[in-house]
């Protein structure tokens, strides 16, 4: 890489720091390229993506905004695992290392907050925005509902009545 890629790689990392909703940091020692490409796939399915990064130039794009903390996550062979939402990369990477010794999560970064192992493993049990919009779609519908049957519950009975009035003079 001559200086020219290095500093437009630098620059592509600043941007996926500050648009991600998070950034998983994982080691990917040992991967085969048909376990990375399904990974990428699985990925790619919740709208994240997965960029083997230079431990150097991340260092550099992050230009000691999250501290010593953050600069440490980027040490050994780097994978990072990212999506607008903050959910979505760690749900799937999280379940990715459960099924694969050789995938491990060292951490991750939220805004300048850095996130441990345990950290990302809370974040991937969160619910996803997707998940969150269907519960309060749900929840709005449900008054909705509940109100338009109680609407009509009454002309329901009074409809009932009239029926059998009408019955009854017809008897």
């Amino acid at each position: 890489m001559d200086r020219a890629q290095k500093q437009e790689s630098i620059e592509a990392l600043k941007g996926v720091f500050a648009e991600a909703g998070a950034v998983v940091v994982t080691h990917n020692l040992g991967l085969t390229v048909a376990e990375m490409t399904d990974l990428r796939g699985k990925l790619r399915e919740q709208g994240a993506t997965l960029k083997v990064v230079k431990n150097t130039l991340a260092q550099k794009a992050l230009d000691g905004s999250v501290g010593e903390a953050g600069d440490a996550l980027f040490v050994g062979p780097v994978a990072i695992a990212y999506a607008p939402d903050p959910v979505s990369a760690a749900k799937v990477v999280t379940d990715y290392a459960k099924g694969n010794e050789k995938f491990t999560i060292v951490g991750g970064l939220m805004g300048q907050q850095v996130l441990d192992k345990a950290g990302v493993s809370a974040l991937a049990t969160l619910p996803s925005l997707d998940q969150l919009r269907g519960k309060i779609i749900g929840l709005l519908q449900a008054p909705a509902t509940k109100v338009a049957g109680v609407l009509q519950a009454p002309a329901g009975q009074l409809a009932r009545v009239f029926n059998a009035y009408a019955t009854k003079d017809a008897a």
